[in-house]
């Protein structure tokens, strides 16, 4: 008997929707730049659409280069997409503690009150482990997720808070290393093929 032969690029989504707090990990040779090997968590998901942060693309810039109010936390910051690129987002683990936040799973929260988070850092209690600042994020309209996870784009999966708030270019990597045969072998794949 033949083995069961796998299409890698055809993703089986065994009826795994989008919900607030998955992520969405893209396939290997998304041609869009910006979400090329990423990984996006779901910080909302509803009938009136989503919104995501790209947790995998760290900036070379930090929090101090945009206000001046954090002091000596220096903390670095991701793109977090393409929309709204002129204002700073944040995920915490700070949980009430900084008022407005939303719930998004587990011990952790999206947004709040950012006057809150500059007092945090100026009596020196934020901690790099606990919060991330994001340069933009990244949205879709109404059935726009659900329609480009139809045609492959993502496949969608979870990952612990831990892994959620490293601010490491290896999400991607790591994640796929986890999934199920036979998307583990996107890991290998080169990111540009024509260069192989």
């Amino acid at each position: 008997m033949k083995d069961k032969k796998y299409d890698i690029f055809k993703i089986n989504h065994n009826n795994t929707q989008p919900k607030q707090g998955l992520v969405l990990v893209s396939e290997p040779f998304a041609p869009d730049s910006i979400f090329s090997r990423s990984i996006i968590l779901l910080a909302e998901h509803n009938e009136e659409g989503s919104v995501g942060f790209i947790l995998n693309k760290p900036f070379n810039r930090k929090i101090s280069d945009f206000s001046s109010e954090f002091g000596n936390f220096d903390i670095n910051i991701s793109l977090g997409g393409p929309v709204g690129s002129e204002h700073i987002y944040y995920i915490h683990t700070y949980g009430e503690k900084i008022p407005g936040s939303i719930h998004i799973k587990d011990n952790l929260f999206w947004g709040g009150e950012f006057n809150v988070i500059q007092t945090m850092s100026e009596a020196g209690m934020l901690d790099e482990t606990k919060i991330r600042f994001f340069m933009g994020y990244s949205g879709w309209s109404p059935e726009q997720l659900l329609n480009e996870i139809k045609k492959d784009y993502w496949l969608v999966s979870d990952i612990d808070v831990e892994t959620i708030m490293q601010n490491d270019k290896k999400i991607w990597d790591k994640t796929v290393s986890e999934l199920d045969k036979p998307y583990k072998v996107w890991q290998y794949f080169p990111e540009n093929p024509n260069l192989n």
